[in-house]
């Protein structure tokens, strides 16, 4: 009866050891860093690293672009109320008699006068402000 107890306990130990090994092996496959979870987790880690250099270089080009759409839109405010002013003192202005067609100024004398009506509403605008 020895005996036999002898060989149940002898070949549950190499089961057991059997049973070991295989779970070691599987374990070693599992942690590998080429194919395993390891692995796995390697290539995930360097992907992050990588979405966090392009995360903040984005967060800084949006800052860039935020900046100078702030100072665009402030010019069109300063533009818009320019124009404002303009159209305001240009319905301040008396009407006149209907031109009377005669004859053919030259160009030279057309621009210099329009120059010097620009130049006085310009004047006016700038007084206005």
């Amino acid at each position: 009866m020895e005996l036999i107890a002898d060989i149940l306990m002898i070949s549950g130990t190499l089961a057991v050891a059997l049973y070991c090994m295989v779970l070691a092996r599987r374990l070693s496959r599992f942690t590998d860093l080429e194919k395993g979870v390891g692995g796995a987790i390697a290539v995930l880690s360097a992907q992050v690293d990588d979405m966090t250099k392009t995360l903040t270089k984005a967060q800084k080009t949006a800052a860039g672009s935020a900046g100078r759409l702030g100072s665009l839109t402030e010019r069109a405010e300063d533009v818009s109320r320019r124009m404002e002013l303009l159209i305001a003192s240009m319905h301040d202005l008396p009407e006149g008699p209907a031109p009377v067609e005669t004859s053919r100024q030259p160009e030279a004398e057309e621009q210099s006068e329009q120059e010097t009506f620009f130049l006085s509403q310009r004047g006016r605008v700038e007084a206005a402000e």
